[in-house]
This record gives structure tokens, C-alpha cells and sequence, in this order.
């Protein structure tokens, strides 16, 4: 064993070992003995099966012993039930420090992997549950793959966190399926939330010759693999382009993680550049350039703040800091929902498909409330369409969402949460008019973004049950629920409320009652900053593009519009009026809300010439590097004071919720990472956020 695989598996020492189990098969139809490996860690499917050094090593016996025998017809590869594989052991990445052994990590997967693809008998993956990086990966090396209908999750998700697909990924997939295809899988979507394909999606592809249900899965996987070795079967794939078409792709690319990174991520386009060059390179140098490519970005800042959102989002957020005990929570068997809105609409489906309990919409007209229940009914029919839900579930999901012009419909509900108008008044007397129909114990929710919650509930005869439930737009996609505590929320509607959470599938972190909590109040301090430059006589093309270099993603400018420039300045107003020393109301804003200007940039893109209008300003531009440099100021600030006021535990938390919750990117880190990296907290706070490596946990 050479030195630097000893100083792997030294710093993999924790590593939970996936084994590769043998046992000989016989293959039917006479097709003689089949070596089946399964990958097993001896774990349940909460903790997946991984590559680490010992994994690896494992691995590589396994294959060798089969390589050394002459009476087998075949090798054959699958998971313990459920999982398959779930890519690198990424423990002991952060403790590898020099770039030797950074490589023998990545020359080791290809070393073990290419076995499977140069024996001198076939090789079949049978992909029986998620596959992910290295588990995709390791599939492809074979010579066949079958995949399973059921399979929930494959990707190649290593530029999501600041790495290439190191270990065969981005030379074997392009020329597998076409490059096209293959930057779907290693660019468009780790770069979209991290998205993941399904086993129908991979045989779709071309990545899996064929595929089976879940039922009898491997069984059948090996029938068909014994007519492949006694030659019945003939798989036939299309010819790869590697023309135009493959260039072309390629450019796609470039410009996708151009236009969405601004160069702020290096692995994104290390990975693009590693495909465009898979066209012509052999074997050995698509491998040899991965190796240096995974050495290289394993060293790298960007990886170091991946690797921490990766905890964030997969530990810390499995457990929320201060969340109180589960047993606490009461049983939600009916929901109501105050507001038949494009919110409400959004939380009476997620709550309907999550929960499977009944749902009531509840309006002031007739007219809204249809509009409501169409909406969700609509959205519904759409999963249909997608295949995503069958014809049974559907008419289940309609007919748990109805429509209520009584508040009495909310007699017998347990949780209800009001998504109407961003005003005081209004909320108080919703929940008021609530409170006098429901059980005494049921919990009742709002999905304020940024009103307080102590005051919503003062009215109340039982304000101990009043939570903040705070959902982001669109609430499909966007994971973060802000679970606000009011001064008298009391530990039951507190644990209903992150029990419910879980339910729903999405991150909960803890905040207390302070004005905008988290995501609000530190994107309208970043919004407004962008906005103060252009008040002071910046020109909006240039301010907006001032912070491109962080690689969020969308603009400032773009999130106002998503946002909705009225919300966006209720948001405002209410800082300024809580802290008018830090918090501005732009002018700018004031007069696109009064002009009806919900729409920012043309169809082109530009801005929109009456908006520019609108947005016009003082005499005193600054530059680019002037804006970004007091945008992080204020935000370094910001996050200082809202920690020391106790609003979440920890930064940890800050940076969970604006990758959460405003698809802040992982090579960040979140915020304060970068904003030590860049050296802002120091000069602003006298110190960083973190000492050292920033920890999840």
C-alpha cells in the first residue's frame, strides 16, 4: 500500500466503511456463475453507503478476487435495499493538507472504478436505489447498467458543492449519452438547488440499457443479464455526437455558469472544461485530468465553504437548536388557512400533500375563494400530468382541499395559519375572529414576513399558542421555514410547529420575535444598499451588477422583482420604523410602488425605460467595488448585531437560512464564511465569525 493512501485513510480515520460484499450467482437460462458484489455499510437507509479510502479499498479486493478467477461468466454490482451509493465519504476531505494527498484520494476511485470496466468478463450495475456522485459514478465504469423504476435520486452533485465529478463522471457520462445530456446532469442541475433525476429519467437518458420495478428488481436485472452474456440480447446505444453539437453544448454551458456565477465558483467551470475536452482525450488522460482538476479544487476555499453548507443543510438542519422536545407537539389532523391568495394557495397544497389531512380555504367573496381552491385543484392536475402523482392521489388531494366564507369551518382544525394582507390590524382581527371558533388547544400560525408576532398575539385570550410559520416564495422550492417564538408562544405550539415542519419537508430554524427576522431583514439591508447607490446617482445597470462577484442567484434588482416592489418596501418601512439609524426607505422604491411598476426589467431583460425613470438619483456615483465593499460592511454589521441580540443561536444559523431560504450558493458558505474569507468581519466586527474552519455544528 503506498504512503499516500496510508495518509488517507488516517485522515478517513472515522470513515463508515461501505464493504463490498461477494457472493456467487448463478445466472439463469444457463448463463454459468455470476460474482454478485453488494455495497453495505451495515447501516439502515439513513446512513447511505459511501466511498472513503476503506471503502474503496474494499471494493477494489472484492473486484481483484473476481478478476482472479476463470470460472465466472460475469460481475454484477448493486446496494443494500433502497441505497445503492451515495458518492464520497466527504468526513475527512476538510483534514487533507497538502495536494499529494488530495490526488491519491482521486487516483484511488479511478484506480478501483476502471476494474469494473476492463475485466475480461461483463459488468452489470444493478442501480437498485439513490445514486449520487461517486455512486452514479462507479455504474458507469461497468459495462451495462439497469436501474431500478423505483429509484428516487440520481445526480452528479459535486459542482453544487465546489468539485468536479472526479472519478469518471465527467469523461464517462458525455460520452455515454452526448454532452448535452451529461451537462444536464453535471452543470444545469447540481446549479439548480441541486436537483436529482429519477430511475425513469435515467433509462430515458440512455444512462441505464434497461429497467425494472422495484419488486423484483435485481432477480429480473439478472435474468436480463444472462441473455446479455449468452448474446440473446443486444444492447444498442446511439452514437455519441462529437461535432457541433457537442461544441455547442459545451458553449451552452460556459455562458449558463457565466451568467449565473459571474467566476465567483471555480468547480462549475473546471467541470465544463473537463467535458469539452472528453471529446478527444483517451481514457487515461480524461482520468489523469480529473485527478488533477479533484486535487486541485480539494484545496480550494470554495470546497472548505461547500463542504460547511453541506453540513448545514443535511445535519444542522436535521436538528434545530432549540426546538423543544417532539413529544410535546400536538397531533394536526385538520388545517385551516386564512386567505385564499397565491400563499395560501401554495400552503393549503403542501400542507394537503404532506400531511394528507384535510384543508379549508377561508375568504371574505365567493369569487377569491373559488379562485383559491381552483388554484390548488390546478396545481394539482399538474402533478398528474407529470407523472409525479396517479389519478387516485389526485382526486384524494381535491377533495381534501375545500373552500369555506365561514370561519366555523375552523371549529374542529387543529393548526390554522392566516396568509392575508402584511397588516397589523388585519391579522390581529383574523386571528381574533379564529380564536372565537376554535378547540382552546388548537395552534394558530402566521406566515408574517416581518410583522411581530408578540404584538399579532397581545389581543388574543390565549397568546401562548401563537407561532410564526414563515414560508419563501415559491414554497415548493424554497426549503426555509422561519419558526418564529413569540414573548408568550409556549413550548407546544413552539414543538407542533417544528413537528410540522419536519411533516412538510422543510429546514426549520429557530428565530426570535425580532422585526423581519432572518432572511427579510438582512436582504432588505442588502437590497438597500444597492438602492442607496442608485439614489446617490449610480446607474441601476451598474449598482446591480456590483455584487455578480458573490455569484448569487439572481440580482438584486431580479429579487426585487420576485419579490414584488410592495413588499419589498413594507418589508423596508417596517425596519426603518424599528431601526431608522440602519435601515433607509429608498425614495426610488416609494415612487415605483406608487407608479404600479411590479415588473422591473423589459422582456429583454433591460430595464424597464419607466422604471429607469423612477430609479434615477443624486450625482455622486460609485463603483462597482465601492457597492459590494458597503453592502458586506453593512451586512457584516448586521449579522454581528442581530447574534448578539439573540435573534438565532448561532451564525450557523444565519448562513442555513440564506442558503435555505434565499438560494444563497454553497461556495459561500452562506455569508459569514465569505465575509471572513474576504477579511470584512475583522474590519468591521474586530473579529470573524468563526475561528478556524467554520463548523455546522
Amino acid at each position: 500500500m503506498s504512503t499516500a493512501i496510508e495518509q488517507a485513510q488516517e485522515l478517513f480515520s472515522d470513515e463508515v466503511v461501505t464493504k463490498a460484499n461477494s457472493r456467487d450467482i448463478q445466472l439463469p437460462y444457463g448463463a454459468g456463475t455470476a460474482v454478485l458484489i453488494t455495497l453495505d455499510n451495515g447501516h439502515d437507509h439513513n446512513k447511505p453507503n459511501t466511498f472513503g479510502p476503506g471503502g474503496l479499498l474494499s471494493l477494489d479486493a472484492a473486484i481483484e478476487a473476481a478478476k482472479a478467477r476463470t470460472d465466472i461468466s460475469a460481475v454484477a454490482i448493486t446496494g443494500k435495499p433502497f441505497i445503492f451509493a451515495v458518492g464520497a465519504d466527504l468526513t475527512g476531505v476538510p483534514r487533507i493538507e497538502t495536494h499529494e494527498q488530495a490526488m491519491a484520494i482521486g487516483k484511488l476511485g479511478h484506480d478501483v472504478f476502471r476494474k469494473l470496466g476492463e475485466l475480461d468478463v461483463p459488468t452489470f450495475a444493478l442501480v437498485n436505489g439513490a445514486a449520487m456522485g461517486g455512486g452514479l459514478e462507479v455504474a458507469l465504469h461497468c459495462t451495462y447498467r439497469t436501474v431500478s423504476s423505483g429509484v428516487p435520486a440520481v445526480s452528479l452533485p459535486e459542482a453544487f458543492l465546489g468539485l468536479v465529478p472526479g472519478w469518471g463522471g465527467t469523461y464517462l457520462l458525455p460520452n455515454l449519452i452526448g454532452a448535452e445530456k451529461a451537462l444536464k446532469l453535471i452543470i444545469e442541475n447540481p446549479l439548480a438547488q441541486n436537483k436529482v433525476i429519477k430511475g425513469p429519467k435515467v433509462h430515458e437518458l440512455g444512462i441505464a440499457d434497461e429497467i425494472f420495478e422495484p419488486a423484483d428488481f435485481v432477480e429480473e436485472s439478472l435474468r436480463w443479464a444472462a441473455k446479455v452474456v449468452q448474446g440473446r440480447i443486444t444492447v444498442e446505444r446511439p452514437e455519441v455526437d462529437k461535432g457541433e453539437a457537442w461544441d455547442n453544448a459545451v458553449n451552452m454551458a460556459r455562458f449558463s455558469v457565466e451568467g449565473k456565477l459571474h467566476g465567483a465558483a471555480p468547480a462549475p467551470a473546471r467541470a465544463v472544461e473537463l467535458v469539452a475536452e472528453a471529446k478527444n482525450r483517451s481514457r487515461d488522460e480524461g482520468f489523469a485530468a480529473e485527478d488533477q482538476a479533484l486535487a486541485d479544487l480539494i484545496m480550494s476555499e470554495e470546497l472548505k465553504a461547500g463542504l460547511y453548507a453541506f453540513d448545514l443543510v443535511q445535519k444542522r438542519a436535521k436538528r434545530p437548536a432549540g426546538a423543544p422536545d417532539k413529544s410535546l407537539a400536538r397531533k394536526i389532523t385538520k388545517v385551516g388557512v386564512v386567505g385564499a391568495g397565491l400563499m395560501a394557495g401554495q400552503l393549503a397544497l403542501l400542507f394537503a400533500r404532506r400531511l394528507d389531512v384535510p384543508v379549508v380555504l377561508n375568504d371574505l367573496d365567493q369569487e377569491s375563494l373559488d379562485k383559491g381552491v381552483s388554484y390548488v385543484h390546478g396545481e394539482v392536475d399538474k402533478l398528474l400530468g407529470k407523472g409525479r402523482i396517479n389519478q387516485d392521489k389526485a382526486n384524494h388531494l381535491k377533495a381534501l382541499v375545500t373552500g369555506s366564507l365561514s370561519k366555523d369551518a375552523f371549529a374542529d382544525a387543529d393548526f390554522v395559519i392566516e396568509a392575508v394582507f402584511e397588516k397589523m390590524e388585519i391579522k390581529q382581527k383574523v386571528f381574533s375572529e379564529v380564536e372565537a371558533v376554535v378547540s382552546s388547544d388548537a395552534i394558530l400560525a402566521t406566515n408574517t414576513s416581518s410583522l411581530s408576532v408578540t404584538e399579532m398575539a397581545s389581543k388574543l385570550k390565549h397568546p401562548e399558542r401563537v407561532v410564526g410559520f414563515h414560508f419563501f416564495n415559491p414554497v415548493a422550492v424554497l426549503p426555509l421555514l422561519e419558526i418564529v417564538r413569540g414573548e408568550k408562544t409556549d413550548d407546544t405550539a413552539l414543538a407542533t410547529a417544528f413537528t410540522a415542519a419536519k411533516k412538510l419537508k422543510k429546514t426549520a430554524v429557530l428565530c426570535k420575535d425580532a422585526p423581519a427576522f432572518v432572511v427579510n431583514r438582512l436582504l432588505t439591508l442588502f437590497m438597500g444598499e444597492v438602492l442607496g447607490a442608485v439614489s446617490e446617482g449610480t446607474e441601476p445597470e451598474v449598482a446591480d451588477r456590483a455584487v455578480a462577484p458573490l455569484g448569487l442567484p439572481m440580482s438584486p434588482l431580479m429579487l426585487l422583482q420576485l419579490v414584488g416592489p410592495a413588499v419589498a418596501l413594507h418589508v423596508s418601512e417596517t425596519l426603518n420604523a424599528a431601526f431608522p439609524e440602519r435601515f433607509a426607505v429608498s425614495p426610488e422604491l416609494d415612487k415605483i410602488v406608487e407608479a404600479g411598476k411590479n415588473e422591473i426589467f423589459a422582456s429583454d431583460l433591460s430595464i424597464d425605460p419607466e422604471v429607469k425613470e423612477l430609479l434615477s438619483g443624486g450625482d455622486k456615483p460609485s463603483e462597482e467595488k465601492e457597492i459590494l465593499d458597503r453592502a458586506l460592511r453593512a451586512m457584516a454589521r448586521e449579522i454581528r448585531i442581530m447574534l448578539d441580540e439573540g435573534v438565532v443561536a448561532e451564525a450557523a444559523d444565519i448562513d442555513l437560512c440564506l442558503i435555505a431560504g434565499a438560494g444563497w450558493p454553497f461556495h459561500t458558505g452562506g455569508i459569514t464564511p465569505y465575509l471572513d474569507k474576504v477579511g470584512v468581519s475583522e474590519a468591521v466586527n474586530g473579529e470573524p465569525f468563526h475561528q478556524g474552519a467554520p463548523q455546522a455544528l
